[in-house]
């Protein structure tokens, strides 16, 4: 007999390396939709060490990244066991982790989520599904984005759902199909510049609003060749070390501020270049959410678009929630990564179950 009542947690950690999010949901089907409540919810800020191996894994050897696997399930399994003795939870149908990513090199049928290893569910003593990036690369797909499904069934009411994260994703409706892909980085280059002058992010984007839109360098961002391919297309950390920062660096004589109101003002264009004559609503999620100078270029650029930026809890949790989604999904043996959002050859259910 299927289930119509899951008491799950979603964990998820970004690619801006704010941390490690926890989000308890309560997922309930009713007749063919689905309705979510999110509980209890955290974040675990990353220590200054593992910071510093997250950041430096890109360069990692084989072996290396083995023993940074390993170590990571362990330190994940901590986090993830604090959270369920803190907050008292019991009864629970699984844990549903995405890991971090540490490569996405989809056109070399490569991506590598660490913390994903089997002995996370005898670490925790619960039934895990995690993993979900990998059959989808092996199916021909990009492994991303994969949040769409969870866009499309769970946030029904919106036309459009773009996440503001280390880098903005979007998903909609299209000649009947789903589809989604990153648009350009976001806050994996907004924080690294903000971290040049002392601070882990722009709060509320004011160094941006108080600095100056350079067109030198927002032509030749705005150049970048990523923006010229059809979808699906994803991004990664690799391609931002590669393509954009060499760009920002070749205007290193520029201020900080200068630098974050041009690529904030770039964000914004090619957000407007993707909805360009859309109307509609627009839920808008993610650390960026908070960017208050952010969210005024994108409402500067797209004014026929209603923005709206929801209750703290699914702005910060809300990948955590649709993770927590796609494991249920997983759990269920449906559908959880859509081909029209991939590329794959084929929809399917992804990730791996664990029990302990």
């Amino acid at each position: 007999m299927k289930k119509n009542f899951f008491n799950v947690i979603g964990v998820m950690s970004g690619t801006s390396l704010d941390g490690v999010d926890l989000a308890h949901i309560f997922l309930k089907k009713e007749l063919q939709t689905w309705k979510f409540e999110i509980l209890e919810v955290e974040t675990i800020s990353y220590e200054e060490e593992w910071l510093y191996k997250l950041k430096s894994a890109v360069n990692f050897n084989n072996k290396e990244l083995q023993i940074l696997n390993e170590e990571y399930t362990v330190y994940l399994s901590s986090i993830i066991n604090r959270f369920i003795d803190k907050y008292q939870l019991k009864d629970l149908d699984a844990i549903c982790s995405h890991g971090h990513t540490i490569l996405h090199q989809p056109q070399n049928g490569c991506t590598l989520q660490i913390g994903n290893l089997p002995i996370l569910a005898e670490l925790i003593k619960q039934k895990v599904v995690c993993d979900f990036r990998v059959q989808d690369v092996e199916k021909g797909g990009q492994g991303a984005p994969l949040v769409p499904i969870g866009d499309q069934i769970l946030f029904s009411d919106f036309e459009y759902c773009l996440n503001l994260g280390g880098f903005s994703n979007i998903s909609f409706e299209f000649q009947g199909k789903r589809i989604a892909f990153d648009i350009s980085p976001v806050n994996t280059v907004l924080n690294f510049l903000s971290e040049k002058v002392g601070n882990k992010f722009d709060n509320k984007g004011k160094m941006a609003a108080s600095g100056s839109v350079n067109d030198l360098l927002l032509a030749e961002l705005n150049e970048l060749n990523f923006y010229k391919l059809p979808f699906p297309k994803s991004l990664g950390i690799e391609y931002v070390k590669k393509e954009v920062l060499p760009i920002i660096n070749k205007f290193h004589y520029l201020i900080i501020p200068d630098i974050l109101s041009t690529f904030s003002e770039h964000i914004a264009i090619q957000i407007k270049n993707i909805l360009l004559n859309k109307s509609g609503k627009m839920l808008v999620t993610g650390g960026g959410a908070y960017n208050d100078d952010l969210i005024e270029r994108i409402k500067k650029n797209n004014p026929n678009i209603e923005i709206v930026v929801p209750e703290q809890k699914i702005i910060e949790f809300k990948e955590a929630l649709i993770f927590a989604f796609l494991g249920v999904l997983k759990l269920e043996n449906k559908i959880n990564v859509l081909s029209s959002v991939t590329g794959a050859f084929e929809d399917h259910s992804s990730g791996f179950i664990y029990t302990f």
